[in-house]
């Protein structure tokens, strides 16, 4: 247990130094009340508000994500407006943000311009096919918001699709369902750097 222990923080440490582990989203047709759910999801509609129960916890919680996320994140208006768009995309679509922050981390290394070798973009490293079957022509996968919101609406939707197996929807987020490292990766991530209990550690 310790050997796995040890392999997840080492993977987790590889992605924190940029070495992203992004796989692709698989194409799987979608039936239309679902398909027309999920566009209604992604539907920039919503006004971007905050997601926190108070002020103070908002400042709370932005304080200690933003201290672990100046080295990827240089700019601090910029970090800012990042960490309030995933706590709220997340919350929207009923994630814990933290399980976000870490996903990101595995995906892209928190790269905005990240591009994999299936042709996955930005943060959340959503496949282009995504805004042809629920977006909107013109939908920039590079927008930090946009692609925040669609990575969130995707995670969600194979959540549902997994009633709840979180290992198995982040196996078809990231294309390797069946495999254990991208699941592993992506807890090790979301446990051991981005956990948040209250405390401005």
């Amino acid at each position: 247990m310790r050997a796995l222990a040890r392999w997840a923080l080492g993977l987790v440490l590889l992605c924190a130094q940029g070495a992203a582990v992004a796989g692709a989203q698989v194409y799987e047709p979608l039936a239309a009340s679902v398909q027309a759910a999920l566009s209604k999801a992604v539907s920039d509609s919503a006004p971007l508000v905050s997601a926190f129960n108070s002020k103070v916890d908002e400042a709370n919680w932005l304080i200690a994500m933003s201290r672990r996320l100046d080295m990827r994140i240089r700019d601090y208006k910029t970090r800012i407006a990042f960490l309030k768009s995933v706590h709220y995309e997340a919350s929207r679509a009923g994630l814990d943000p933290q399980l976000v922050l870490g996903l990101i981390q595995v995906e892209s290394g928190f790269k905005k311009y990240a591009v994999s070798r299936a042709g996955a973009r930005g943060f959340m490293q959503v496949m282009p096919f995504w805004v042809k079957l629920i977006g909107a022509k013109g939908d920039d996968l590079f927008d930090m918001r946009k692609n925040i919101r669609y990575g969130c609406v995707i995670l969600r939707h194979y959540l549902d699709l997994e009633k709840g197996d979180l290992y198995r929807a982040l196996g078809r987020y990231n294309g390797s369902l069946g495999k254990p490292a991208y699941p592993r990766a992506v807890e090790a991530a979301w446990k051991h750097r981005w956990r948040y209990d209250g405390k401005l550690y």
